[in-house]
């Protein structure tokens, strides 16, 4: 016997109880009838055995029994080898794929080859776990049904970690998780605790998971700390993901032993920018500076323009200790109130940092640009340079503002560089997004205590222009050849055209806003100008923030590639990602390749550069979803006092189970769940982004205003409530 959440006992025997006296109602009868012949595929059955074993006994019910056996025969999931005995029809149809395991029992099957997910029962799930490739038995289809399937084999086992709180009592533990694929708390042995205490945050093995048993048996791989602490809670939601929340000791000790002396001879090899006015512009809390602006005034009245990058390659040797931590990762993490760093903190913050008053090397991107921004001409080279001050955002947007401040004159005149650089790019079609995020003050615990709007102001669009140039520049030299010349493997950052069918959904919902927009032209930049046009009209409207997002929506995932296809946001025929080494690794790739193309040397294998990009975007996308569980988590905390307070908001998502509202006040968002509309049925049109209701034909849209009353925060399952006030 195991114990469930609430304490009692779970029967760890999955066989049909017999009903003495109590009648088996028709569809459960139906799932037990069909079990028996799933588990025993090669055996025939008449009804009375089917019946004993389903633990039928009333004459009423074994006929019932006759005249499913019939139905069944008449859909073709059984077959009638002779009179009266009956043998299940789905021999030998398997398959091979992934298990996608759900808390709600909705678990699925996804072939291989691709095709429509199949429906498991959890009676059919072999304790398969989320991700695993398992080979399944694919049911004969009911008419009327829809397809199920059985996993016969897991072939290959996912990590089988899993976050959540510890219970501990005298004579057992139990880990309780709020995870999304496992519907079951994991059972811990007492000597398998590793010291967890009652209420501790930690992270749990799957060990093994008896065939007939209710829940799998685990042991405590770490304790994260007591449960509701901020420092557990942002490792638990780092662990969830299966990302690191620390870095490993032999990693940090290989940093420790890289000089941060910078030889003469490396020196020598490099053109020298130490005398040539150069600062940085960053956040106000950043300590890894991995870009550097220089400025200054030609013979010829032109500007040369200098985009430096920390030389992060040049201490980092491929395949190195730090290097295979790097891949691994990918990327830093960055979480509302800490950044997991890529590299260890002694090369990100200290040895390759651009900071004030220290030599540094770096790898640059070099413009002589005239008065109108056109590029006259470039070169990319490895540097040394010692940057002069460095700026906080808000102090060079001081000096944009007024005029006034160190170096006024340079900050002025690459202000000006890249707002006609901006103008350019806009002009050629490049998608104008400019969205702002909502950001939390927190205090020396971690606790959130308000929240404030982050925009992109001039000072940032200033560092993202000379970005974006120099990121072109590197994808042109390497991937636009001369005729006759072969291509060379690179690194690609690319962003494909949008979706047509969900650009025509969002040009229909827009409609009623009294907004329109061409969703076809004569090429790529009609579509991009049609919604720059839209996104002008938006702007500071109630609706922009919503409209912004169902833009993006629209819109595909950019993502990293050898196959060149061009950025269509940037409206970029080359572009990669070269400005960012210390904080992501396909940066730390495209210098390396760069290195090696500039020195003459031959393409690299084009298929192990592909895995790797997959991995980089892969863990990209991984780390954006832990950072907008970090926020969620942080939303719920900052809202947990103000519970039973009335806010007003918009509806910022529709689905099946409820109305997603963000709050005007603050931009949090959470859950009226579609139980709590009580007063109808609704149901989803996915066409509108509405669900309507069935009798009085009430409509919540999309974008709809709403007032709603905090109901409930949830810290565990990072889920605020809210209800809807009329």
């Amino acid at each position: 016997m195991t114990k469930n959440k609430s304490g009692k006992k779970d029967n760890r025997e999955n066989k049909p109880k017999k009903g003495k006296g109590k009648r088996m109602k028709k569809e459960a009868m139906l799932h037990s009838v069909m079990s028996v012949f799933q588990s025993s595929p090669k055996e025939p059955f008449n009804y009375k055995q089917i019946s004993k074993l389903i633990g039928v006994e009333s004459q009423v019910q074994k006929l019932q029994v006759v005249d499913l056996l019939y139905d069944l025969s008449a859909e073709n999931f059984i077959t009638e080898i002779d009179r009266g005995r009956y043998r299940y029809n789905g021999l030998g149809t398997t398959a091979i794929g992934t298990f996608g395991r759900r808390s709600n029992g909705k678990n699925s099957f996804i072939p291989e080859d691709g095709g429509t997910p199949v429906f498991v029962a959890e009676r059919n799930s072999g304790h398969a776990m989320d991700g695993d490739k398992v080979k399944v038995q694919l049911f004969a289809k009911r008419k009327g049904a829809e397809p199920e399937a059985e996993v016969i084999e897991v072939l290959e086992s996912k990590n089988k970690s899993f976050v959540g709180k510890l219970q501990v009592t005298k004579g057992f533990a139990f880990l309780i998780t709020e995870n999304k694929t496992l519907a079951n708390d994991i059972f811990i042995p007492k000597d398998k605790l590793k010291g967890g205490k009652n209420g501790d945050k930690a992270i749990v093995r799957i060990v093994e998971w008896p065939e007939d048993a209710k829940n799998p048996l685990g042991e405590v791989v770490d304790i994260l700390g007591v449960a509701g602490q901020n420092t557990a809670e942002m490792h638990a939601i780092l662990a969830e993901f299966g990302l690191p929340y620390v870095y490993p000791e032999n990693v940090e000790k290989a940093a420790n032993k890289i000089p941060d002396t910078i030889t003469e001879e490396e020196i020598a090899k490099r053109e020298d920018f130490r005398n040539v006015l150069t600062f940085t512009i960053d956040p106000k809390d950043a300590k890894d500076f991995d870009d550097a602006l220089s400025i200054r005034q030609l013979d010829n009245a032109n500007w040369e323009v200098g985009v430096h990058i920390a030389d992060v390659t040049h201490y980092v040797k491929p395949e190195s200790l730090i290097d295979r931590e790097a891949e691994s990762r990918a990327t830093s993490v960055y979480l509302v109130d800490r950044t997991i760093p890529m590299l260890p903190e002694r090369l990100c913050n200290q040895i390759c940092s651009l900071r004030p008053d220290e030599e540094k090397l770096s790898f640059s991107a070099i413009f002589e640009l005239d008065e109108d921004a056109n590029v006259k001409k470039s070169r990319i080279v490895r540097t040394v340079i010692k940057s002069d001050r460095r700026f906080t955002y808000e102090e060079a947007q001081l000096v944009i503002e007024t005029g006034e401040g160190d170096y006024k004159d340079e900050i002025l005149k690459l202000d000006a560089l890249a707002k006609k650089l901006r103008e350019k790019r806009f002009k050629n079609g490049a998608v104008n997004f400019d969205r702002f995020e909502v950001r939390f003050e927190i205090d020396e615990t971690g606790k959130p205590i308000s929240t404030y709007i982050k925009e992109s102001k001039d000072a940032n669009k200033l560092i993202e222009e000379f970005m974006l140039l120099a990121n072109r520049t590197v994808a042109e030299f390497v991937g636009k050849v001369p005729k006759g010349k072969t291509k060379k493997t690179f690194v690609y950052r690319i962003h494909d055209l949008p979706d047509p069918d969900k650009l025509e959904n969002f040009a229909a919902f827009i409609r009623r806003f009294g907004y329109k927009m061409k969703t076809e032209g004569s090429s790529k930049i009609d579509i991009s100008r049609n919604l720059n046009r839209l996104l002008d009209e938006v702007h500071d409207k109630p609706e922009e923030n919503l409209i912004e997002t169902l833009a993006i929506r629209s819109m595909q995932k950019a993502r990293y590639t050898t196959e060149n296809i061009g950025h269509y946001g940037l409206a970029f025929e080359y572009y990669t990602h070269f400005t960012s080494p210390i904080r992501r690794y396909p940066d730390m790739m495209v210098h390396r390749l760069l290195e090696r193309y500039l020195d003459g040397g031959r393409s690299v294998v084009k298929a192990k550069y592909e895995e790797k990009c997959d991995h980089c975007s892969t863990m990209e996308q991984v780390a954006a979803n832990a950072e907008r569980a970090s926020i969620k988590y942080k939303q719920v905390e900052f809202m947990q006092d103000k519970l039973g307070m009335v806010f007003d908001g918009v509806i910022s998502g529709v689905t099946e189970w409820g109305l997603y509202v963000e709050l005007n006040e603050n931009k949090c968002e959470g859950l009226v769940p579609i139980r709590d509309l009580g007063d109808d049925f609704y149901d989803m049109d996915e066409e509108t982004y509405s669900l309507i209701g069935r009798r009085k034909k009430r409509r919540f849209r999309l974008g709809d205003p709403v007032t709603v009353k905090i109901a409930n925060a949830n810290l565990e399952r990072k889920q605020l409530d809210f209800m809807l006030m009329e």
